[in-house]
């Protein structure tokens, strides 16, 4: 009896859990077609966990838009592991307008915020490609969170913020189209009229930072009203107007905060969109955190990785 019952908890402790994860299938779509680049989507989803209409997670990865893929090896955990909690989960294309470009500067930052721009529009496509095909592909339209890495968490932050303040671009989206919310893996915002005011409520939104981070800056970089607003001074923008968010902010570590959340903090996000998306809870959380085991390469920054 007692080696049944060892044999029972040997099992239980260290057989992985993946073992008992639910197959997770993936569809490539294309969701348009832009300058003679047909734009794809990857749509992962399990057995759902709802039992209707199951909630939506984006993905816009990073590169610098310079660079990058909608299925590299590193996003694998985050979709998988969303995809097993009964999410759909969509990783999308879009138009890398920084390709071949030199470093952007506060007085060159045209071709960023070209860049910028397209994605964000790209994103758009893809959203409203969701939206058309939500029954087929069984999304509840009220919960599509955005999520993204460096310059896809650039692209969602700024995409939220346009489709709030009205912009021109996000006219592409039905009037009553809201994201539901918003995951930045070291994003910002593109400004020229000063740190973003929001005409209507933003989406709750989560934010992971680097305080070392030079690539995408932390807090902010800006001459007059035109610059990068980092993930800092947003957070604070949300606190002062009463909007619900949590910040992480990862002390003394640079950009890989673009990154390792995704393997690491996954519980931490699902408990995000539990609280703030499905539960609505008005909570406003700062985290500072600092681990002395991690170590940090803080010198990236964009002349050396533009050059």
């Amino acid at each position: 009896m007692n080696r049944i019952k060892l044999s029972i908890l040997f099992i239980t402790l260290f057989v992985p859990l993946s073992l008992f994860s639910a197959e997770i299938k993936k569809e490539t779509r294309v969701f348009a077609v832009k300058d003679n680049q047909k734009l794809k989507m990857d749509v992962y989803s399990s057995d759902s966990l709802f039992t209707s209409g199951q909630p939506c997670l984006m993905f816009v990865f990073g590169g610098g838009f310079k660079e990058g893929t909608r299925d590299a090896a590193l996003y694998k955990d985050y979709f998988y592991y969303f995809a097993n909690k009964g999410f759909k989960v969509v990783s999308i294309d879009y138009r890398l307008g920084m390709k071949g470009q030199k470093a952007p500067t506060l007085f060159n930052n045209k071709p960023l915020r070209n860049a910028i721009g397209v994605a964000v529009a790209d994103l758009y496509s893809a959203t409203n490609y969701l939206l058309q095909n939500a029954e087929e592909l069984n999304i509840d339209t009220s919960k599509i969170i955005i999520s993204g890495s460096s310059a896809g968490a650039i692209t969602v932050l700024q995409a939220d913020y346009e489709k709030c303040d009205h912009r021109e671009p996000a006219k592409v989206l039905p009037d009553n189209f809201r994201y539901a919310g918003v995951i930045a893996f070291a994003g910002s915002i593109f400004s020229t009229e000063g740190l973003p005011s929001y005409t209507q409520r933003p989406a709750p939104t989560l934010f992971f930072h680097g305080s070392k981070d030079k690539l995408v800056p932390y807090n902010k970089t800006r001459f007059f009203n035109r610059g990068v607003f980092g993930s800092k001074p947003l957070a604070k923008r949300f606190k002062g107007e009463g909007y619900p968010y949590t910040f992480y902010t990862m002390e003394n570590i640079g950009h890989d905060v673009s990154e390792y959340p995704m393997k690491e903090f996954l519980p931490e996000i699902d408990r995000f969109i539990r609280d703030f998306v499905f539960d609505h809870k008005q909570w406003m959380l700062d985290i500072h955190l600092e681990d002395k085991f991690r170590k940090s390469d803080t010198s990236t920054n964009p002349g050396s990785y533009y050059n």
